[in-house]
């Protein structure tokens, strides 16, 4: 497994970090804990040291999970990472006491890294007015949390303003080999590295959509290593950058923990020829799909019932394979018609919650259009 030092901190977390947001599903939708204590399992027993939760995942119920599992490996065998959520925040009580209760969640008695949560210019103004920084800067000299960051999503600016504020320990972007000029991006890589702060990277397989390519794209990947998988090269992509610590993955089979130890265990940063191939992909893709949603489900529950996640997801692969057929199956078949994004209503709710600000009624629309059509 590999392991990067965070700056001047002796601290060496494994490269991959186990994402607590996408654990195996039972059919009442809660988290298969059998399925799901395995993997965490055979990825710990693996050198994963590094496990990332926050209280709203899995409908809260992952922190609670991630708790009873972590009970039983020594404290001083992993790092530990929640979050302060400040949709929940109102007052700044609220702030205490949504830290203590993660606390209790979790069965800790501190965080080895602890982040303001999903950081946009109204919630960083949010965080300010509420004293949320302050508290937790507190919380951090009791020794309650031992690495205090960020994770964001909005524009370089939004970014630059919060990096600079404070002498962040880390901070947790997303980036990915087509999200480069989106969010933080490359811009927000570059100026972390300048200012010395080690970044944590989500998304780096996209929800999943880089894994899913089509033949002609894998056709390209598999010339080059038919034995790696194709979200192999998109992980390989994020952790040849120097300044990428950890590499926070949503594992929600075994397959998948798998194929992510193997890609980490005698780690190899990509070479000219190989960036080269992947810059190819990217290209192809950024032409094809229909737009930016990752599937991190911020925008659900839709007060009218839509699934945007589940629509969006149904759309963009019709643009990325042009498998038609295969998009009405799962359209008019599988998806629910009370869940279809004909049913939008466009009261606006889900935009105001959209990590990549995507326009979701619009585009729920365009998506209606299309798929009269076919």
């Amino acid at each position: 497994m590999e392991y990067r030092e965070m700056k001047n901190t002796g601290i060496k977390p494994s490269l991959l970090g186990f994402g607590c947001m996408r654990f195996p599903l039972m059919e009442n939708g809660k988290i298969d804990r059998i399925k799901a204590e395995e993997m965490m399992d055979v990825a710990i027993k693996a050198g994963v040291t590094y496990i990332d939760t926050a209280y709203p995942y899995h409908e809260q119920e992952s922190e609670l999970f991630v708790g009873e599992v972590l009970k039983k490996y020594p404290r001083d065998s992993y790092y530990l990472a929640t979050k302060c959520s400040l949709w929940y925040i109102e007052t700044p009580e609220d702030v205490s006491k949504m830290f203590e209760n993660q606390l209790n969640r979790l069965q800790v008695e501190y965080f080895d890294f602890y982040l303001i949560h999903s950081l946009s210019k109204e919630l960083w103004d949010k965080a300010l007015k509420l004293g949320v920084l302050d508290f937790l800067i507190e919380m951090k000299k009791t020794g309650k949390i031992r690495q205090l960051g960020f994770s964001f999503h909005d524009e370089f600016p939004v970014f630059e303003e919060i990096i600079r504020y404070h002498n962040w320990d880390f901070c947790q972007i997303q980036l990915n080999y087509i999200d480069t000029d989106i969010q933080a991006g490359m811009k927000g890589y570059a100026l972390a590295e300048q200012l010395g702060i080690p970044l944590v990277i989500m998304e780096p397989i996209k929800g999943g959509t880089l894994a899913r390519l089509s033949e002609d794209m894998e056709a390209k990947f598999k010339q080059v290593h038919p034995e790696w998988s194709t979200s192999s090269w998109a992980l390989r992509w994020v952790a040849s950058l120097d300044n990428v610590k950890v590499i926070l993955s949503g594992m929600s089979t075994m397959d998948h923990v798998t194929d992510n130890l193997n890609t980490f265990n005698n780690f190899e940063k990509l070479n000219f020829d190989e960036q080269s191939v992947v810059k190819e992909v990217a290209d192809m893709i950024h032409t094809r799909k229909k737009n930016g949603c990752t599937g991190c489900n911020y925008c659900m529950p839709c007060p009218y019932g839509v699934n945007i996640p589940r629509n969006f997801r149904i759309w963009n692969d019709l643009g990325v394979f042009g498998d038609q057929k295969k998009a009405k199956t799962r359209y008019f078949t599988h998806c629910p018609p009370e869940q279809r994004s004909d049913m939008c209503q466009s009261c606006g709710a889900c935009e105001l919650l959209c990590p990549q600000s995507i326009p979701i009624i619009e585009d729920l629309r365009k998506m209606t259009e299309e798929f009269k059509q076919l």
